[in-house]
């Protein structure tokens, strides 16, 4: 059971402090913080902007399901789906940046050829042939 015990910390460690976890531990700190500034965004600018549109009225309302006093709250399941557009959105800006930078960083590697040379009649051969099917002259393979 020590052993066992010790072997699984051993895993653990090297599982934790692998770089992708802390990667992904910054990126879900950060999704987090911009997450509640795309919340205030949506909450303290575009709800009010849209409840200036005439017919609109306050973004912000709610419907009484019967006399039971629970509420409907459209309000803030709009205020969601807005805030999920946006942070989708920026997501997708900022996973299409990322890829375009490391298509630049990436060199296009070249096709094996396919074709060589025949060193006596200089017409363009297969790779693998040993002789040249214009000038039948044998070829050394290297």
């Amino acid at each position: 059971m020590k052993n066992f015990l010790k072997n699984f910390m051993n895993e653990f460690k090297a599982f934790a402090l692998k770089g992708n976890v802390i990667d992904m531990a910054v990126g879900v700190i950060i999704a987090t913080a911009f997450a509640s500034i795309v919340t205030a965004l949506t909450e303290d600018f575009i709800n009010p902007l849209i409840a200036c549109i005439p017919g609109n009225g306050n973004i912000g309302g709610a419907i009484e399901i019967g006399d039971t006093g629970n509420y409907i709250r459209y309000g803030d399941f709009i205020t969601a789906v807005i805030n999920f557009v946006i942070m989708a959105l920026i997501l997708f800006m900022i996973l299409k940046f990322m890829n375009k930078l490391i298509a630049i960083g990436k060199k296009k590697e070249e096709a094996a050829p396919t074709t060589k040379e025949c060193p006596y009649c200089k017409t363009q051969i297969n790779i693998l042939a040993t002789r040249c099917p214009n000038c039948t002259s044998q070829i050394d393979v290297k």
